[in-house]
């Protein structure tokens, strides 16, 4: 058992030094030489727990997705599907600052990681992209049966918008030189803008766009 646990906390070690590497440097830069010095273990120890680079990729994707699903699919809308959006984005945001897993997972969504997990069969699986897509368009879809959406707002082009906006964030706020206006600080600003054009009429009311209660006690901004 003492063994077992050993090993699980090594591999815990080793996906997370993966997921800085990759978010830092990319897929096709990182090295295992890389990774092993981030992580204190030796490359025949990387090995031992992970026979390749892309095989640590599918972990960290893994990981990542898993994760995700605790702001989405976990995630029931109560009565109000458009502010269990826009909590759920700050909450995406806040991860994409502060968790590695979380960032790498998006990052390996895109490029020549995307291709290499994809050729393995894991890639669709757990594209991050697609995973959250799916979900705020259901989620937009949901505030339609409400009678929370806008006439004329489709499910679909208005989850477009809102996905590329996030992950637009998500990558110009990265990182030590990031603005914070495409930041975690960023989406009450965005939601301000956009939901008096999403929001039913007389809907708009209810919406809180910087959280609702309990969003905002967890978060640092």
């Amino acid at each position: 058992m003492v063994k077992q646990e050993r090993a699980a906390r090594t591999r815990e070690v080793l996906v997370r030094a993966a997921a800085e590497v990759f978010a830092e440097e990319g897929f096709v830069t990182a090295s295992i030489a890389a990774i092993s010095k981030r992580a204190g273990v030796s490359a025949g120890g990387l090995h031992f727990h992970f026979g390749s680079k892309t095989a640590l990729a599918e972990a960290v994707a893994r990981r990542a997705s898993a994760t995700l699903r605790t702001i989405t699919v976990s995630r029931v809308p109560d009565g109000n599907a458009l502010q269990t959006l826009v909590d759920s984005t700050h909450e995406l945001m806040e991860l994409l600052a502060r968790d590695p897993v979380v960032n790498a997972g998006f990052g390996l969504c895109a490029g020549t990681g995307a291709v290499t997990l994809t050729a393995r069969g894991g890639g669709a699986g757990w594209d991050l992209r697609v995973q959250w897509q799916r979900w705020v368009e259901g989620t937009f879809r949901a505030a339609q049966r409400e009678g929370r959406l806008a006439d004329g707002v489709s499910p679909q082009a208005a989850a477009a918008a809102v996905v590329a906006a996030m992950v637009g964030f998500g990558v110009l706020g990265a990182g030590a030189g990031g603005s914070r206006q495409f930041g975690p600080s960023g989406v009450t600003p965005y939601w301000q803008l956009m939901l008096p054009r999403l929001a039913a009429r007389g809907s708009l009311g209810e919406l809180v766009p910087d959280g609702s209660d309990a969003v905002r006690a967890s978060l640092p901004y």
